[in-house]
């Protein structure tokens, strides 16, 4: 884990700075940061599916569907998204569940008369303790293409919300 979020800190970086640049007090704002997430969640919700520990875990996308219905507003076609294998599954399962603790601190920010059940879906007692364990025993006397094809994963779902956020061109995500 430990390696990995050293090696993911840039994308994670820009990540942040893309959707921290919303107001998520203002209708208008909150909407646009839902739709950027509807574009890439559900893509990786979806290849996650392939992962048996994930299947154990809360998905986010009907919360995210039931805030955008109740702001007037549909889902969005997904964003293409491949996780090539287990290993950057993993790297995907990191950024996704990661986000959800931040999530939970962004739900703050919200207007108190918008929904927020997708910002709000925190982890259950002792659940990102037990996603860290997951992932450190998968890893846990992997090979270096193991472990390769984990930053992979990682990097190319921090460059989907990129792609989502409107700050990375798709080409450059997809040469990743």
């Amino acid at each position: 884990m430990a390696r990995l979020r050293a090696a993911t800190r840039a994308s994670h970086d820009t990540v942040d700075a893309a959707f921290g640049s919303f107001d998520l007090s203002s209708r208008a704002d909150y909407r646009r940061f839902l739709l950027a997430h509807a574009r890439a969640l559900p893509a990786v919700e979806q290849a996650l599916a392939a992962l048996d520990f994930a299947r154990g875990l809360l998905p986010r996308t009907p919360l995210l569907e039931l805030d955008l219905a109740d702001l007037d507003e549909r889902m969005p076609a997904p964003l293409a998204f491949a996780c090539a294998n287990e290993a950057a599954r993993w790297g995907a399962l990191y950024v996704v569940e990661g986000s959800r603790l931040g999530g939970v601190m962004l739900a703050r920010s919200v207007g108190a008369e918008l929904p927020h059940r997708y910002l709000s879906a925190a982890h259950g007692p002792g659940q990102w303790r037990a996603i860290r364990g997951a992932v450190d025993a998968a890893g846990r006397d992997a090979s270096p293409e193991w472990y390769d094809a984990l930053l992979s994963g990682a990097a190319v779902t921090f460059d989907l919300y990129a792609q989502a956020a409107g700050v990375i061109e798709p080409a450059f995500a997809q040469a990743k």
